[in-house]
């Protein structure tokens, strides 16, 4: 099999699903290709025109629906190893009549994953003549709290990201462009154990006043400031997101005294975490210290999000959201303060709420970083 985990974790997801459903009050829920799939079955890709599609009733059993061309490949992941039901369908059969026949018998709520388009939505709606609901909260609930096998592959997600800030500073220097960088670093993603490189964003000088920043020709000059945001996917899909910034040569002080400030705002946020604590109060320690020092207004996001099979996804630690925290939640911390036409910084662990606190798993020194050695 090519999970990642062993059957008995993916077999613990399912009845959790399972369990969910029925608590949320629903028959049964449908789950397309996506990220929710991924977790719950260990099957990757994207929906295509032709349907796949996980269908979880609240009470019985699974059935996984499949083209039989994609059916080897379906196989060998936790639906084989579990031994799940699976129906299969040609060209020229309709894959919509196997997902209802997978149904309990004149279901009335239906959850849908978010994750499935129009193209199938609006066909299995027209069959079951009711209106079908997201599945979402089934789905946000199991995936926001981490299992311990999810958790330790963050970890090797963190370490790995980690080591490629170390390489960092060898390869920023003045007069390469943002570009050529990027290129090297993308190199050492996965160099470092990534499979995948999901963004690199290299923000020099004005460009770092630009949160969503990727990279550009601009040429990085001595005294710049630079936002060096990275992550990746290790090989079982658990992804990485780490952000530091560097200064080529000398920054001046005004400038080094800010970066200090948001050191100390993100340290703030990460000392906050525990459970019972809510995401807009670990928000709050972030943004309460960069107010006290007059760059509240140089703040432009929320402080962090979710990851695991995604980059991002629930919890989002966000003014306005109360959602406590609760161990096993794994999200970012990452405030910045942005000044347009000038430069920026932002810095980013992740963390992992534990029982008492919270564990970083991003180890690399959170200080403005000197770079082009």
């Amino acid at each position: 099999m090519t999970t990642p985990f062993p059957a008995d974790v993916y077999a613990t997801r399912l009845a959790r699903a399972r369990a969910l459903t029925e608590e949320a009050g629903l028959d049964v829920i449908v789950v397309g290709p996506g990220p929710d799939l991924t977790y719950l079955a260990g099957v990757e890709g994207d929906t295509i025109e032709r349907l796949t599609a996980l269908v979880i009733p609240a009470t019985g059993e699974p059935t996984v629906v499949v083209p039989r061309m994609e059916l080897s490949k379906v196989r060998d992941t936790a639906v084989g190893s579990l031994g799940l039901a699976i129906a299969d369908w040609v060209d020229g059969e309709d894959p919509y009549a196997l997902v209802m026949a997978a149904m309990p018998a004149a279901p009335v709520r239906i959850g849908l994953s978010d994750a499935l388009p129009a193209l199938h939505v609006i066909p299995i709606a027209d069959r079951l003549g009711v209106r079908p609901e997201l599945a979402t909260p089934v789905l946000r609930e199991g995936r926001m709290i981490k299992d311990e096998a999810e958790i330790a592959e963050l970890r090797r997600a963190g370490a790995a990201i980690d080591a490629v800030h170390r390489r960092v500073p060898a390869l920023l220097r003045a007069g390469r462009t943002e570009r050529d960088v990027a290129a090297d670093i993308a190199a050492a993603i996965v160099a470092e154990g990534h499979r995948t490189v999901e963004f690199v964003i290299v923000a020099s000088g004005p460009n770092g006043a630009d949160p969503h920043h990727e990279v550009s020709d601009r040429v990085i000059q001595d005294g710049d400031v630079v936002v060096v945001d990275i992550g990746g996917a290790v090989p079982s899909g658990y992804n990485s997101d780490s952000t530091r910034t560097y200064a080529v040569g000398t920054p001046d002080p005004e400038t080094a005294r800010r970066i200090a400030v948001l050191v100390r705002a993100q340290q703030a946020a990460v000392d906050a975490v525990r459970p019972g604590v809510t995401a807009e109060q670990v928000d709050a320690a972030a943004r309460d210290v960069l107010t006290a020092e007059g760059l509240g207004a140089a703040f432009l996001h929320r402080t962090g999000h979710g990851i695991g099979v995604t980059t991002h996804e629930e919890p989002y630690i966000a003014p306005g959201n109360a959602l406590p925290l609760r161990e096993g939640m794994a999200f970012s911390i990452e405030p910045g303060i942005y000044f347009p036409g000038e430069w920026g910084s932002r810095i980013e662990d992740i963390v992992v709420v534990t029982a008492d606190g919270c564990e970083n798993l991003n180890t690399v020194p959170h200080e403005l970083t000197a770079a082009g050695a």
